[in-house]
């Protein structure tokens, strides 16, 4: 009977998603720090995802989210998180397994992850690492220098994240 290799390849993976549990769990529990917002990009049509339909059929393969001023509600759990986003004015609730997202990225640090798109058997392993479920309201805090009302920021906007590649 031969034997199994180690799969380091899902061992990586399931800890790189583990970074992005950890960001987001420091996130709901204080808030993005500085300038530092976050685009995540997921599988639209993976088992779990819970988003309105009429974004699943704009989007029927991939959509990017930010988190940046405007989100509500944001709760993480050890197989997914959860948040509130404003769609051209209406609030709609997401759902997101961590296997299903494709890639995360901090622009304001020039961070990013990129991740193999994860097979539904392969998300029980995404869910070994426990996480701690917090729920925090996050409102817009964005003030220009000299206090003057801030610009309605976008909502519901989906980017490319090419210009945050290395090509």
């Amino acid at each position: 009977m031969p034997k199994e290799q180690l799969r380091y390849d899902r061992m990586v993976e399931t800890a790189l998603r583990g970074v992005v549990r950890d960001a987001l769990t420091d996130v709901a529990e204080r808030g993005l720090p500085g300038n530092h917002h976050f685009y995540l990009t997921f599988r639209t049509g993976y088992p779990g995802i819970d988003i309105p339909e009429y974004l699943t059929s704009q989007y029927p393969n991939e959509m990017t989210i930010v988190l940046q001023f405007q989100y509500y509600g944001l709760e993480v759990h050890d197989d997914h998180f959860e948040v509130t986003l404003s769609f051209n004015n209406v609030h709609e609730r997401l759902v997101i397994p961590f296997a299903a997202i494709t890639t995360f990225a901090d622009p304001s640090v020039n961070f990013a992850l990129q991740f193999q798109p994860a097979t539904p058997g392969e998300s029980a392993d995404v869910a070994a690492i426990p996480a701690r479920p917090v729920t925090v309201e996050r409102k817009d805090e964005s003030k220009t220098a000299d206090d003057a009302p801030a610009e309605e920021p976008k909502r519901g906007e989906v980017v490319a994240l090419d210009a945050f590649r290395k090509k």
